[in-house]
């Protein structure tokens, strides 16, 4: 079938501000909103500005608005949409580059801010840190993130709050805090704690969960969080 899609566009070198503009393309069964763009920018507009890379739900790099909501163009097939015209456009709230590129740059700086990664105090072993299946099962889920910024960019709070960490982080905070192998807690839920930036702006709206494409319950997490803190 014939779908249209009607593509968010914006050069800064030439234009005063974003329009949309529409291209038609010949959709089967099992084709996702990337292979469509791919194929415009291949066949028809070769201007058109995106992300991609894996094409397989993992780098996060082509996350995007599509019919209003946050997701992976990659993972998105179209005849799934139920549309005949698809609204492609670029998540909300970054600063916009181009088309459907934003500037990213503030997502990464809040995720730093949690200090994602292990902090030890003790030596280190000499082979590595044991993790029992156990243990590592509390980080299945968290884990899982691939950092594209859908959570964040549907979140409410993120809209209004230029401050707040976003749904990302905290996740990213909890995986840490979750983690057996982690001797620094404290430090990841200081970071967190913040009255304006910090976890205390979520009203649990579940936004995040709904626009994550790993199915993360990141709502769950944030909860839990609270919890820590709070038992403090």
């Amino acid at each position: 079938m014939e779908v249209t899609f009607k593509i968010h566009r914006f050069n800064p070198e030439k234009d005063e501000k974003p329009y949309y503009k529409e291209y038609t393309v010949e959709v089967q069964k099992g084709v996702t909103v990337l292979d469509c763009l791919n194929q415009i920018k291949w066949y028809q507009d070769g201007t058109l500005a995106y992300r991609r890379s894996c094409r397989s739900a993992i780098c996060g790099s082509c996350a995007m608005t599509i019919n209003g909501i946050n997701r992976l163009a990659c993972k998105t097939q179209v005849l799934h949409l139920k549309s005949n015209t698809i609204t492609v456009e670029p998540l909300p709230k970054f600063r916009l580059i181009r088309d459907l590129i934003v500037d990213m740059d503030s997502f990464f700086e809040k995720l730093e801010k949690t200090k994602p990664y292990l902090i030890t105090h003790t030596p280190a072993p000499e082979k590595e840190y044991y993790q029992s299946p156990e243990d590592r099962k509390k980080i299945d889920d968290p884990i899982n993130c691939i950092m594209c910024g859908a959570c964040t960019t549907s979140c409410p709070t993120t809209w209004t709050n230029n401050d707040y960490l976003g749904p990302a982080a905290f996740n990213k905070a909890y995986r840490f805090v979750a983690d057996s192998r982690d001797e620094g807690k404290e430090e990841h839920l200081d970071a967190v704690n913040d009255e304006n930036s910090g976890i205390w702006r979520c009203h649990t709206i579940t936004n995040c969960f709904d626009a994550c494409p790993k199915k993360i319950d990141i709502t769950k997490y944030i909860g839990k969080l609270k919890m820590k803190l709070a038992s403090f």
